[in-house]
């Protein structure tokens, strides 16, 4: 006797149920009534006490899979970093990593520059960005390399790259913004109170140079 095709594949289904079914054929009855049947044949066994690990069985769910298999249950994508050219470490504590090395103009102390750069904390939660997240869309800042006007921290990173250069940089407090009008600073209400209030602890600029004014 063929099998319904409902029941040709690899999960094994109860064997009460199974043993109902086969007795509903024989007797000649409609697979309509079979559940009937089972229900009529054990009215002692409600659904809701059978065994968990029975009923998603049942369903179709083997758990042994899950943890035989991680990547089906929780697919991990890999997240590589770029890779750093050259490390730098200055007597006041910032950090500098060359990302990409660019080939125009660069960087020199006292110029007026066009940067896109993302803020994070230390422990790298996002605080601000001249890039949006979602649509990648750009709004470029005009800064000058100022010690009056823009954080020293950032200052030292920007001044000897090159246009089309990448770096990142780590930067202490003491040379971050010590100062509520130094530069970068957000226009908006919200994103320029974040930062602030991040303004006594490390923060991470990865910092693009896009043109020397």
């Amino acid at each position: 006797m063929l099998a319904h095709p409902l029941y040709r594949n690899p999960i094994q289904l109860p064997r009460a149920l199974c043993r109902s079914r086969s007795i509903a054929v024989e007797s000649g009855q409609s697979e309509i009534g079979e559940g009937r049947l089972f229900l009529e044949k054990h009215p002692s066994l409600p659904i809701k006490k059978l065994r968990r690990s029975l009923l998603l069985e049942f369903m179709g769910f083997i758990p042994s899979v899950l943890y035989a298999l991680p990547a089906i249950a929780a697919p991990m994508f890999e997240m590589k970093e770029p890779e750093v050219i050259r490390t730098l470490k200055l007597p006041d504590g910032v950090r500098v990593q060359e990302v990409v090395e660019g080939e125009g103009p660069e960087a020199r102390d006292g110029d007026l520059v066009e940067v896109n750069y993302v803020c994070r904390r230390s422990n790298g939660y996002f605080v601000h960005s001249t890039v949006d997240q979602f649509s990648g869309e750009s709004m470029p800042v005009v800064i000058p390399l100022d010690d009056n006007q823009i954080i020293k921290g950032l200052k030292e990173i920007l001044i000897g790259m090159k246009v089309g250069g990448k770096r990142r940089g780590l930067i202490p407090p003491s040379v971050g913004y010590i100062n509520e009008n130094l530069k970068p600073i957000p226009d908006e209400f919200g994103p320029r109170r974040s930062l602030l209030s991040h303004a006594k602890e490390p923060l991470i600029f990865e910092v693009q140079l896009l043109k020397v004014l």
